[in-house]
C-alpha cells in the first residue's frame, strides 16, 4: 500500500476509533483526537509540493481490487489532485478546531458528528487522487451518504430531514448520469482509467457517443456544484451545524463538480459543446445565485446563494479555458489559458474568504442566538474581531483591493471581456453576454457582501431580540477564521507565492495539450494591468453596487412580485408530492396486506419471466444422459418428501403444517446423506431445526388470525400456480444440467483445492477463498435483516389512521388471554404447550440440556477447527453452536439464557462483520486483491507441523456473526410478550 493509498484509508480507519475515543476519554473534547489526522496528512502533502512542481505526475500507485473487470484502486499525484487534497485537509483541520468549540459536547452527539466528517474527509481524498472512474465513482456517492448524515445532524428537526434529503436526491441522480457516462467511455476505449483515456482521445472524439458521455459526466458535475437549475439543494443544506457548511460548502464538496470538469477537461474541453455548456452555464449559474442572495434575511442562507454565484463564476472560468484547447499550442492559445489560471486562483480565495464567513456567521448564531439579520444589528463594537475578519474576507469576495478576491475577479472580468475577440465557437455574435453577465453577476455580489457585513454589524442595537449580549467568542472559535483572513490578505499582498507551487502545475494537468515548449506555464499575477477594461468594470461595479446598496429599501420589494409557484423549489416539491402520491395509490393497489396475495403475485411473475425465457432460448436441452439411476433409498425418500409437501396444505392446524414444512427439509438432509455431501446435510438439518422453533415462536406471537373463505376457483388458482412454478423450476433444472455450453467450473476447484486454498473442504474453501466475496456478502445481508428484525420487534408505535387504512402495530404488553385470537383451543393448548418451554422448567430436559449443550458446542468448535479440510466451517459451526444456544433457552428460558451467557447479540454480529471485512480489508497491505487469503506449514510447539491460513480469520468473522444473527432473532422473539 501506497502513501497515497494510507493518506485515503487513515480518515476512514481513524473514524472506527471515534466512538471507542469518546467513552474512553470523556474528559477530552474528542475533536481534539480527530484534529491529529488532518494535520498530518496536510504536512504529508505539503512534501508533495516539489516534486509536483517539478514533474506533470507525483507518483503512480495500484492496488488490484476486480483485475478482471480491469477495476483497479490506482491512485496518483499531480497538480490538480494536491491542489484539491491540501483544501480538504487543510480547510478540514480548521474546521475541526472550530467545531471543538463550537459544538457542545454535553449536548452534542460529537462523536457521530466527527465519525461522519472523517468519512467525508476521506471520500474527498479518494475522489481527487483515484485514477479509475469506478473507484471515483464509488468514493463519489460516498461523499454524498456522509454529507447527507451530517446535513441531518440534528435529525430531530424537519428542515434538517428535509435538506438532508434534497440534496442527497440531486447528487445521487447526478451521479447516476456521471457513472452512465463513465460506462459510455469504457464502451469506447475499454479502459476505467481517466490517464490512460486521455491517451486514446484521438480515436474516440469523433463517436457519436462521446457526446453523450459528455453530458452524462456534466450533470454529474452541475449537481454537486450546485449549478443552475440543480442548485436548489444548497440552500437547504444550511440546517447542517456551521462547521459542516464551513468545510462542505465552501471548500470542499460543492467543489467536487469543479474537480471533475476540471479533471475531464483533456478529454472534453476541444467540444464546442462543452465549452458552451460549462461557460454560459457557470455565468448564468454567477448571476442566478448573486441575484437571489440579496433577497436573504438569514446569513447562512446568503452565503449558501452566494457559494451557489461564486461557484458558477469558477465554473465559467474553466469553460473559458476550455477556448484553449481549441486553439492548440500558441501565443494565442495562452489568451485563454488565463481564464484556468485565473478559475484555479479563484478556487483558492474562494475556499479562503467564504471558510472565513461562514465561520464568522456560526460565531454571530452562537453569541447572539439568531442568523436573522433583521434582528441583528448593532454589535459591531461588542465583537470587533469577529467583525475585522467579517470585513475582510466579505471585501475579498467583493473584489474590493487589496486582497485576494479582488485579484482573481480581476482576472475574470478579463477573461469574460477576451471572448468577445474570439472569432471561434459563435463568439463573434454572442461572446458580448460573457462580460455583461458578468459584470451584473459582480453589481449583485458586491451587494450581498455589503448586505452580509453591515447589515449584521452596523445599524441599530436590538437587545430585545437577542438571547443574550453579543461578545466575541473564546480564542479557540477565532482562531480557523482569523487564519483564513490572514490568508485573504497574504495571498491579497503576495499572490505569486502560489503561482508556480500550486497554480502552474495544476494548470498542466488541466491542459496538457498546449503546455508551452518550456514545459511550464508562465504563472504571474499582478495589482495593476493599466487601464484595462477591467478594471473600469471593476470601477463600475463598485459605484453601482454602492448605490443599489443604499436604495436597497426601495427597490428590494420587486423580489416579492414573483409568483412562488414558478420557482424551481416548488416544481421539486410537487414533484416529491406527487410521486408519493402516485406510488402510494399504485402500492395500496396490490398491498393488500394477504401473504396469499403477494405470493401470487410473485409465483405468477416468475412462471411468465422463466417461461418464456426458456421458450425462445436458443440450444436449450433436457438432456438426462450420463444421470446415475435412482436407487430404491431415492424413490423412498421422494415419495415421503411428496407425502410431506403435499400434507402441508392440508394441515388444519399451523403446528402440523409447522412438523410438516420441517418433515420436508429433514428428507431433503437425507438425501445429501444419500449423496454423500456432509457439509450440505449438516447445514440443512440444522437450519430446519432452528427454522421449526422460529416458525413456532413467530405463530405464536401473529395477531388475529384472518381466515378468508377458500372458493373452487382460488383453489384452482393456487394449484395451477402451485404446479406451475414446480413445472418450470423442473424445467431449468434440467436446462442447467443438460446444456451448459461451458466447462464445469467443479473440476478446477476439486484440482486446486489444496494447491490454491491450503484445504481438502472443497466446500469450505469455496465458501472463505475461491467464492469468499460471495460469503462477505451474505453475512452482510444476514446482519442487516437480523438488526432489521429487532428494530422492528423493538419499535413501539401507536395506531394511527393514514385515511387509507390502520396500521397495525405492536400493542403495549398484556396478559396473553386464555384462548389466542384466531386459533381453537385445541391448537392453542398445544402451542402453549410448546411455548412454555421458554418460560418453565421441564427437569428432564433441563437436566439433559445441562450436558448436551457442552456436547454441542464442542462439536461447533470441532467443525469450526476442521472445517478447511473436513466437513464443517465457519458457517456449519455457527449454526451448531446457536442451535445450543437455543436449547438452552428452550430448556429454561430466555432470561435465564441471557444470564449465563451475558453477550449482546447485536455486538457479536458487529465483531464478526468487522472480522471479515478487516480480513478482507487487510490484502491491501500486501498488495493483493480484496478478500485474497494465503496458508502455510508452521512447525508449533506440541503440535508439530500446523497449517495455518488466514481464511481460518475470515471463518471466525462468518462464524461470530452466523451466531450473532440466530440469537438475535431468535431471543428477541422469544422474549417479545
Amino acid at each position: 500500500m501506497s502513501v497515497l493509498h494510507a493518506a485515503i484509508m487513515a480518515p476512514f480507519l481513524f473514524a472506527a476509533f471515534v466512538p471507542v475515543i469518546r467513552k474512553r476519554f470523556k474528559m477530552i473534547h474528542t475533536g481534539w483526537f480527530v484534529l491529529i489526522v488532518p494535520v498530518v496528512l496536510f504536512g504529508l502533502l505539503l512534501t508533495y509540493l516539489p516534486v509536483v512542481r517539478d514533474t506533470a505526475t507525483a507518483g503512480v500507485s495500484t492496488l488490484p481490487w476486480m483485475p478482471s473487470l480491469g477495476i483497479d484502486f490506482t491512485v496518483y499525484m499531480d497538480g490538480l489532485a494536491l491542489l484539491f487534497a491540501l483544501m480538504i485537509t487543510g480547510i478540514g483541520a480548521l474546521v475541526v478546531l472550530y467545531s471543538i468549540y463550537y459544538l457542545d459536547p454535553e449536548q452534542e452527539a460529537i462523536h457521530r458528528f466527527y465519525l461522519y466528517l472523517l468519512l467525508f474527509m476521506g471520500a474527498m481524498l479518494g475522489i481527487v487522487l483515484s485514477d479509475n472512474m469506478i473507484v471515483l465513482y464509488t468514493f463519489w456517492e460516498l461523499t454524498s451518504i456522509s454529507s447527507f448524515l451530517l446535513i441531518a445532524f440534528w435529525y430531530e428537526r424537519d428542515r434538517s430531514r428535509y435538506g438532508a434529503l434534497k440534496s442527497m436526491l440531486i447528487t445521487v441522480l447526478g451521479g447516476f448520469a456521471m457513472l452512465a457516462g463513465f460506462v459510455l467511455l469504457h464502451s469506447l476505449t475499454d479502459t476505467w482509467s481517466i490517464r490512460e483515456t486521455i491517451s486514446l482521445l484521438g480515436n474516440i472524439s469523433d463517436h457519436p457517443l462521446f457526446l453523450l458521455a459528455m453530458i452524462l459526466v456534466l450533470i454529474g458535475a452541475f449537481t454537486k456544484s450546485a449549478q443552475f437549475p440543480f442548485h436548489i439543494w444548497l440552500p437547504d443544506a444550511m440546517e447542517a451545524p456551521t462547521p459542516v457548511s464551513a468545510y462542505l460548502h465552501s471548500a470542499t464538496m460543492v467543489k467536487a463538480g469543479l474537480y471533475l470538469v476540471a479533471r475531464f477537461s483533456p478529454i472534453f474541453a476541444g467540444q464546442v459543446e462543452w465549452f458552451w455548456i460549462v461557460s454560459l452555464g457557470g455565468i448564468i449559474t454567477m448571476c442566478y445565485g448573486s441575484i437571489m442572495a440579496v433577497r436573504q434575511t438569514d446569513l447562512k442562507a446568503l452565503l449558501a446563494y452566494s457559494t451557489v454565484s461564486q461557484l458558477g463564476l469558477i465554473m465559467s472560468l474553466l469553460g473559458a479555458g476550455s477556448a484553449a484547447v481549441h486553439m492548440g499550442v500558441g501565443e494565442e492559445s495562452l489568451l485563454y489559458a488565463g481564464a484556468t489560471t485565473a478559475a484555479i486562483f479563484h478556487l483558492i480565495n474562494h475556499a479562503t474568504f467564504k471558510g472565513a464567513l461562514f465561520m464568522v456567521a456560526g460565531i454571530v448564531d452562537h453569541e447572539t442566538g439568531t442568523r436573522d439579520m433583521r434582528k441583528l444589528g448593532g454589535i459591531l463594537t461588542m465583537m470587533p474581531i469577529t467583525f475585522t475578519m467579517a470585513c475582510i474576507s466579505g471585501f475579498s469576495m467583493a473584489g474590493i483591493p487589496p486582497f485576494n478576491g479582488y485579484l482573481s475577479k480581476e482576472m475574470f472580468l478579463e477573461a469574460m471581456v477576451e471572448l468577445t475577440h474570439a472569432d471561434f465557437f459563435s463568439l463573434q455574435m454572442w461572446g458580448v453576454l460573457f462580460p455583461i453577465l458578468a459584470f451584473l453577476g459582480s453589481v449583485f455580489t458586491f451587494v450581498y457582501c455589503m448586505i452580509f457585513i453591515f447589515k449584521t454589524f452596523g445599524g441599530r442595537y436590538q437587545p430585545d431580540k437577542l438571547d443574550g449580549k453579543p461578545h466575541d467568542p473564546a480564542w479557540g472559535m477565532l482562531l480557523p477564521p482569523a487564519i483564513l483572513a490572514l490568508l485573504v490578505i497574504v495571498l491579497g499582498f503576495v499572490p505569486n507565492v502560489l503561482s508556480n507551487r500550486l497554480i502552474e502545475p495544476a494548470m498542466r494537468a488541466i491542459l496538457p495539450g498546449i503546455v508551452p515548449a518550456s514545459g511550464h506555464f508562465d504563472v504571474h499575477i499582478s495589482f495593476w494591468h493599466g487601464f484595462t477594461p477591467a478594471l473600469w468594470m471593476t470601477i463600475g461595479v463598485i459605484v453601482l453596487g454602492t448605490l443599489l446598496y443604499k436604495l436597497l429599501p426601495r427597490w428590494k420589494g420587486i423580489y416579492n412580485r414573483y409568483p412562488a409557484r414558478l420557482t424551481l423549489n416548488h416544481l421539486y416539491d410537487s414533484v416529491l408530492h406527487y410521486s408519493e402520491r402516485l406510488s402510494k395509490g399504485f402500492t395500496l393497489r396490490y398491498m393488500s396486506g394477504s401473504v396469499h396475495h403477494y405470493l401470487v403475485y410473485i409465483f405468477v411473475f416468475l412462471i411468465g419471466l422463466i417461461g418464456v425465457g426458456l421458450l425462445r432460448a436458443q440450444g436449450i436441452s433436457l438432456n438426462t444422459e450420463g444421470s446415475a439411476p435412482i436407487t430404491i433409498y431415492e424413490a423412498i425418500l421422494l415419495l415421503m418428501l411428496v407425502g410431506a409437501a403435499v400434507a402441508v396444505p392440508f394441515a388444519r392446524q399451523r403446528l402440523i403444517a409447522v412438523i410438516m414444512t420441517g418433515a420436508v427439509g429433514y428428507i431433503v438432509t437425507m438425501f445429501f446423506v444419500l449423496f454423500r455431501a456432509p457439509d450440505l446435510a449438516l447445514t440443512q438439518m440444522i437450519v430446519e431445526t432452528v427454522s421449526v422453533v422460529l416458525f413456532l415462536l413467530c405463530f405464536y406471537h401473529m395477531p388475529e388470525l384472518r381466515r378468508e373463505v377458500s372458493t373452487k376457483r382460488s383453489r384452482w388458482l393456487n394449484g395451477v400456480i402451485a404446479v406451475g412454478v414446480g413445472v418450470v423450476m423442473t424445467f431449468v433444472a434440467l436446462a442447467a444440467s443438460g446444456s451448459s455450453p461451458f466447462e464445469s467450473i467443479s473440476g478446477y476447484f476439486v484440482k486446486n483445492s489444496h494447491d490454491l486454498g491450503g484445504g481438502d473442504n472443497v466446500v469450505n474453501v469455496i465458501l472463505v477463498d475461491f467464492r469468499g466475496f460471495d460469503t462477505f456478502l451474505e453475512i452482510t445481508v444476514l446482519g442487516i435483516a437480523a438488526l432489521g428484525i429487532y428494530a422492528m420487534i423493538q419499535l413501539q408505535m401507536k395506531v394511527r389512521d393514514t385515511g387509507a387504512r390502520v396500521l397495525y402495530v405492536k400493542p403495549k404488553i398484556e396478559p396473553a388471554p386464555s384462548v389466542p385470537v384466531g386459533r381453537t383451543r385445541k391448537e392453542a393448548q398445544t402451542i402453549s404447550k410448546n411455548m412454555n418451554l421458554f418460560k418453565s422448567n421441564d427437569v428432564i430436559l433441563a437436566t439433559g440440556t445441562k450436558v448436551i449443550v457442552f456436547v454441542i458446542l464442542t462439536f461447533a468448535l470441532y467443525l469450526f477447527f476442521a472445517g478447511h479440510n473436513n466437513p464443517g466451517g465457519g458457517f456449519i459451526g455457527g449454526l451448531m453452536a446457536a442451535s445450543a444456544l437455543v436449547l438452552l433457552a428452550l430448556a429454561f428460558n430466555v432470561e435465564l439464557a441471557r444470564r449465563v451467557i451475558p453477550i449482546d447479540y447485536r455486538d457479536l454480529i458487529a465483531t464478526g462483520l468487522g472480522i471479515a471485512y478487516m480480513t478482507g480489508i487487510g490484502s491491501f497491505l500486501f498488495g493483493v486483491p480484496f478478500l485474497s487469503h494465503t496458508f502455510a506449514y508452521v512447525e508449533l510447539p506440541l503440535l508439530g507441523k500446523t497449517e495455518l491460513a488466514t481464511a481460518m480469520i475470515f471463518d471466525l468473522g462468518v462464524f461470530l456473526t452466523v451466531v450473532g444473527v440466530t440469537m438475535t432473532i431468535i431471543l428477541q422473539i422469544g422474549e417479545d410478550r
